[in-house]
């Protein structure tokens, strides 16, 4: 199953297109994408009885343009440090023995094609594999830990690295939630459909050059351990997000460091999902000085 956001109602696709779910189903559920997940059981056993059906209803084209994230508003948002030896190394750290955690900040989520204001610093590129939670709970073991996946998507954990080792202590979270800063995206694809969810190519690309690319087989910390060691902590809620962490190749890692500028294309990849763009732009207040001749 592969679910979208079209134009910010919930679409699930068929070989003929995409059906609006909530017109196939009679409005049993609703149009917003991001609810679905809080019913998670009932609607995947829907989509499994009615699977048939769907592919014979009307569909329409998509258009990468008008998809939103097709998790616009989860609970929580985690993300991953260092879970990749080679980009731990590129960061100057060690492997670590316990993932490390922070978080990404709502606002800053965004559908899979977007433009997106540079901010001032050093804006760097990090795509990751990210998990979305179809049943939540605590203390998940790590054997039953893919049970509470509803499925898998793209993900950009974009950096603004300036900020992000500003001050006494660093400020991951902040520098990591512009606006824009969070593309998700094209689709959320259920486990059964990616393949080896546990090895899977993921690759990112500026303006047709490869700078990074790897396999979630080299996590460190895998999905079901990762979702395990959260649970132990916080409660996780249908519908929260992982990013799941960076293979090397970032901009900070390199020698000299390279970042985003205006004009560029950033692509992102995962087999199986699909992938993000995002074309970046000047700053609004870069484009202000601009006009008053500066």
């Amino acid at each position: 199953m592969r679910l979208m956001n079209l134009n910010g109602r919930l679409h699930v696709s068929t070989p003929s297109g995409a059906v609006d779910v909530a017109k196939a189903s009679d409005g049993r559920f609703g149009p917003d994408p991001q609810a679905i997940y809080e019913g998670w059981d009932a609607f995947e056993g829907w989509y499994q009885t009615h699977r048939a059906k769907l592919a014979a209803l009307p569909a329409v084209d998509l258009v990468p343009a008008e998809l939103g994230s097709p998790v616009p508003a989860p609970r929580q948002v985690f993300a991953v440090g260092l879970n990749y030896s080679d980009h731990a190394a590129e960061s100057g750290f060690s492997r670590p023995e316990e993932p490390v955690i922070f978080t990404k900040f709502t606002s800053s989520i965004t559908g899979p094609v977007t433009t997106v204001p540079l901010p001032a610093g050093s804006v760097d590129w990090e795509v990751e594999l990210v998990v979305v939670i179809g049943r939540g709970g605590r203390n998940i073991p790590v054997d039953d830990a893919w049970r509470h996946v509803a499925g898998l998507t793209v993900g950009q954990d974009l950096s603004e690295r300036q900020q992000q080792h500003s001050g006494p202590a660093p400020q991951f979270s902040l520098a990591k939630s512009h606006r824009g800063f969070s593309p998700i995206g094209p689709a959320v694809v259920t486990v059964d459909e990616v393949g080896h969810p546990d090895d899977l190519e993921i690759r990112a690309s500026i303006n047709g050059e490869v700078v990074q690319e790897g396999r979630t087989s080299q996590l460190i910390f895998p999905v079901s351990v990762l979702l395990s060691k959260l649970s132990e902590t916080v409660e996780l809620y249908s519908g929260d997000v992982v990013f799941t962490g960076t293979p090397a190749g970032v901009g900070a890692g390199r020698t000299p460091p390279r970042f985003l500028g205006p004009g560029d294309v950033l692509r992102s990849y995962v087999e199986g999902i699909g992938e993000l763009q995002q074309t970046f732009v000047a700053s609004v207040e870069d484009v202000a000085v601009a006009g008053r001749g500066a």
